[in-house]
């Protein structure tokens, strides 16, 4: 850097743009900066609680010399009649900071929301799921305080939107607190709100709300006994439609609803009598293999393949899947009981306890589920295919064969 310019008197406005590296005084503590094709000014002074100090005014092209030397006086002036205990330097960071404080204690809860979901819902699996927070947020949280600045939401605002719907919708209204948790919790995160959480449970909410648990029984999926499987399979083959078919596979592979509607073709290779579905679509995110028992082979052998159709079990509509419902309308008429669906599983998994040898590893391996032992899990290499075959022929043995 070249030399300071010391010289009397003032800079001249014509001159500024030949002025060569260095820094160059204009009196009055201003000086300007030359850096190659950079020049800006700077303000130096003693801080009146010591030091020497430097502070930028801007670059030439933005602040002409005129409007350098009236923001020059003014912090002179400041410095000599100060209006409060800082230097300008600091008073001016103090009131950046101030500022950008006030934007955002003013975010509203609304905005905090529709932030976290946009910024979260990559990572959940099921697409419904940014849905149901946007759906549970506007119907219950943003008429209370979705247009508040979420650093004012308190306890009071969050039980007027829990109380009235704590013990009629027990379920909605605990994942509604969550989420309302989950939000806050953002929002102090990225200095929107500060202190504790109004809408955490342990310690506050408990106090103030019914554990849930005592509220509402929880309901498990009514599950139909393994022992009058054999009869009700027998009568599931008398009816015909895609609905029969799909339920009748769900029972012999002991997967979900879901998985069951989505199949496509190309997941299923009948020559090795395996069907792996892609992690995409599974509940745990991981990719499942499921060992086909003769039976099942000749379940989706014998189903048409609809042109321009990948779905196994196609709705009327060719590329759209049959819903939930369908299978349950199936279930219904045939078993005239509140059994559900998913209760298969259940079904099966008690059939394996009850009636045969299987490993338990194979057992839940056989569901997807993930192994709660973290030792064993670690240890895991396999997906015991070769014994699920073996399992599955077995199941289908026992439903009744074909």
């Amino acid at each position: 850097m070249g030399k300071t310019n010391h010289m009397p008197g003032k800079l001249a406005a014509v001159a500024l743009k030949h002025l060569k590296d260095g820094i160059h005084a204009d009196g009055g503590n201003l000086y300007l900066l030359v850096r190659g094709a950079s020049k800006s000014w700077v303000f130096r002074f003693t801080s009146p609680v010591g030091g020497r100090r430097q502070m930028g005014l801007g670059p030439l092209h933005a602040v002409p010399l005129a409007e350098a030397r009236k923001r020059a006086a003014e912090l002179r002036e400041q410095l000599k009649h100060p209006t409060a205990p800082s230097d300008p330097l600091t008073f001016r960071q103090e009131a950046r900071m101030a500022q950008r404080l006030g934007q955002r204690r003013t975010k509203t809860f609304r905005e905090c929301a529709t932030t976290y979901i946009d910024a979260h819902q990559s990572e959940w699996r099921n697409p419904k799921h940014a849905q149901q927070w946007t759906n549970t947020l506007a119907q219950y949280a943003y008429p209370v305080f979705g247009d508040i600045p979420v650093g004012e939401i308190d306890e009071a605002l969050i039980l007027n939107v829990l109380t009235p719907i704590w013990n009629t919708k027990t379920e909605t209204a605990k994942r509604l607190r969550g989420r309302i948790e989950s939000v806050l919790d953002w929002a102090t995160f990225n200095k929107y709100r500060q202190g504790e959480n109004p809408a955490r449970w342990k310690g506050h909410l408990e106090h103030s709300l019914a554990k849930p648990s005592k509220v509402a029984k929880v309901t498990h999926h009514p599950a139909m006994p393994y022992q009058e499987l054999p009869g009700f399979m027998k009568e599931l083959r008398g009816r015909s439609g895609m609905g029969a078919k799909a339920l009748e596979l769900l029972i012999l592979t002991a997967c979900r609803s879901g998985e069951i509607r989505g199949a496509v073709w190309n997941e299923i290779d009948l020559g090795c009598k395996l069907w792996v579905i892609p992690a995409q679509r599974m509940k745990m995110a991981q990719e499942h293999r499921v060992p086909l028992s003769e039976v099942a082979v000749e379940l989706l052998t014998s189903l048409p393949r609809l042109d321009g159709a990948d779905l196994v079990f196609p709705s009327s509509k060719p590329n759209t899947p049959l819903s939930d419902m369908t299978l349950t309308a199936v279930l219904r008429r045939s078993s005239g009981n509140t059994y559900t669906v998913h209760g298969f599983r259940s079904c099966f998994r008690d059939w394996l306890a009850e009636t045969t040898n299987y490993p338990n590893e194979a057992c839940e391996l056989a569901l997807a589920h993930s192994i709660s032992n973290k030792v064993e899990a670690a240890y895991r290499r396999g997906d015991m295919l070769d014994k699920r075959f073996h399992m599955m022929n077995d199941w289908a043995n026992y439903c009744g064969g074909s």
